[in-house]
């Protein structure tokens, strides 16, 4: 799981730029309005919206905008119709790209998609392109602090969990995707606060690039996640430490 290591890393200093500029909030909301759509307005009976929820309150997103999204979501407030979509896709070095998109307009999305992909040295791909080289897991992330190696190990593990590993200052626990809620709620139940709980592309191969390679990938990747209708992005590229260090 070192491939998927390196990418928490990379996804929290993301996440820092993103709520920066807004665009976390914007995501967070798209996420709650199709959860809500797809499973019912009451977190305790959806626990996609529940993790969507849990998003909203570690961004510190204001209560009102929570429950407008839900309501959006529910059909009790207009809104937006929103589709939920996967784009797959081939950059720099062969590395291989899978984006989770949320729109109100598939065909404007796709061509900006594939123009961001065009612009950085790589190609849009059809379904099945790309996903081939992932597994799709659940992805719990903790503070190192919240609990012990040990308590943790024991209720994760117990309640289905695959691996749990530190990562810089965070636990992360893997599952298989069906186990995603159960873990993170026997987690929650027992008084330890989840950061972060999330389905996750997983590169069964990782890559590792460094030097121009590793620049243009990342270049590719931030283009990606900064369009408004990207959810996620995930890749099999790994950058190598000399790579980390030389991009900050």
């Amino acid at each position: 799981m070192s491939g998927h290591s390196k990418w928490s890393t990379i996804k929290r200093k993301k996440g820092a730029v993103d709520a920066a500029r807004g665009k976390l909030f914007t995501k967070i909301i798209k996420e709650i309005t199709v959860a809500a759509r797809v499973g019912g307005g009451d977190p305790d009976g959806n626990p996609r919206l529940r993790r969507a929820v849990d998003e909203a309150r570690a961004a510190n997103m204001p209560a009102d905008n929570v429950t407008r999204a839900i309501k959006k979501g529910t059909g009790e407030l207009e809104g937006v119709e929103y589709e939920e979509l996967v784009y797959e896709g081939v950059g720099p070095d062969g590395a291989l790209f899978v984006c989770e998109v949320v729109t109100d307009n598939r065909n404007r999305t796709i061509a900006e998609v594939r123009k961001i992909f065009d612009k950085n040295h790589g190609q849009i791909g059809s379904g099945g392109s790309a996903a081939w080289a992932f597994e799709q897991k659940g992805i719990i992330r903790l503070d190192k602090k919240a609990a012990s190696e040990e308590k943790l190990f024991e209720i994760a593990v117990g309640a289905g969990a695959e691996n749990l590993e530190l990562v810089d200052d965070q636990w992360v626990v893997t599952t298989a995707r069906n186990d995603l809620d159960a873990v993170s709620t026997a987690i929650s139940d027992r008084g330890i606060e989840v950061d972060e709980a999330a389905l996750e592309y997983i590169p069964n191969n990782p890559k590792l690039v460094e030097g121009s390679d590793a620049e243009k990938l990342m270049q590719l990747f931030e283009a990606l996640d900064e369009h408004d209708d990207v959810q996620n992005v995930f890749s099999d590229f790994e950058l190598s430490e000399r790579a980390l260090a030389e991009l900050g």
